[in-house]
């Protein structure tokens, strides 16, 4: 039987780590706003309302981005990992990635301007584009 040698936690998995807790925490919000909706007399009918002044279609819209982007993140992830890539420029690369997905997120919960979103993700593009060519080369 082939067996897997444990991998010390890197910022690139702290940063997996981070990620995935940070979705847990916005489901588990979503959930607490939808229990709150419904129990004020709300429908089932208004989760899938497209409203920007709504929380619960901006939590909901936080929720469905943090699930489309985390696999971006864990294929980079995987291959740092695999290729056995790390440094320094992979750290700050990492922690401006998971800094920006955060902000990111806070400024679609919190209803601030669109451009600030688009500039965020402009950031997390990038580190990810430069973080799988250190990766790759």
């Amino acid at each position: 039987m082939m067996q897997i040698e444990p991998t010390n936690m890197t910022f690139p998995l702290w940063g997996l780590t981070i990620f995935i807790l940070w979705t847990i925490a916005v489901v588990i919000l979503l959930l607490a706003v939808r229990i709150r909706h419904l129990s004020a007399g709300g429908s089932v009918k208004d989760f899938g309302t497209q409203n920007d002044d709504s929380l619960l279609w901006r939590l909901f819209r936080v929720q469905s981005n943090l699930i489309e982007n985390l696999p971006l993140y864990l294929g980079v992830v995987f291959l740092l990992t695999v290729r056995g890539v790390s440094g320094t420029a992979v750290d700050l690369l990492i922690v401006v990635y998971i800094l920006f997905r955060l902000v990111h997120s806070v400024i679609h919960i919190a209803g601030l301007d669109p451009k600030f979103r688009f500039f965020s993700l402009v950031i997390q593009l990038s580190c990810l584009v430069a973080l799988t060519i250190m990766a790759v080369f």
